[in-house]
């Protein structure tokens, strides 16, 4: 038996014998079948593209699956939680302003990168950037509100925009 062929068993063997489990418990936790179905899916997807065999998970394959999984439901409680925000925002636009579904789609994608570009920052850079862009605040005004020298403030944004750009 080839190498391929071993791993296709191994991920075969991983999936019948925990599949299920993980699936149940996903259950519970989102309280949708169809979720936990996707996220189940998701979840032995990443570990076949992952570059560990379920030969090298351990005797306990079900914590990294969980792990795992954990993630992805936090990602899915985001983007809801992004969704939702959007769709708010738009709730008063007039009928013919309102974006077509595919539209709404690649804007809810975007506002995902920028969230994950956000959260990937660090806390005092995030706080910064967020003061300039949504406060309107000058360089000064913020280095007056957080306390830390204008040069400072500036490296920050500078961090912030080139992380932006990143993800454009």
């Amino acid at each position: 038996m080839s190498a391929a062929d071993r791993a296709t068993q191994q991920v075969h063997t991983l999936y019948t014998n925990h599949h299920g489990w993980l699936y149940g418990w996903l259950r519970r936790k989102l309280g949708n079948a169809c979720d936990a179905a996707d996220l189940a899916h998701d979840t032995f997807v990443r570990v076949m593209v992952s570059r560990r065999l379920p030969a090298q998970l351990g005797e306990e394959p079900r914590a990294l699956l969980t792990h795992i999984a954990k993630g992805l439901v936090i990602d899915h409680w985001r983007r809801q939680d992004v969704e939702r925000a959007y769709l708010e925002a738009v709730a008063y636009l007039p009928e013919p302003e309102v974006p077509s579904p595919e539209t709404r789609l690649l804007i809810i994608e975007a506002l995902m990168r920028i969230d994950a570009m956000l959260t990937s920052l660090p806390a005092r850079t995030r706080e910064v950037f967020l003061l300039a862009q949504l406060d309107g605040l000058t360089l000064h005004q913020i280095a007056e509100r957080t306390r830390i020298p204008v040069i400072t403030v500036r490296r920050h944004i500078h961090k912030a925009l080139m992380a932006c750009m990143a993800v454009a």
